[in-house]
């Protein structure tokens, strides 16, 4: 469960750069 939220959270990170460079 540990690993799975770290992944997660590793994931939703990724995501939100991927926005703020969109945005800029």
């Amino acid at each position: 469960m540990k690993c799975e939220n770290s992944f997660t959270l590793v994931l939703v990170l990724f995501i939100l750069l991927v926005i703020i460079c969109n945005m800029l």
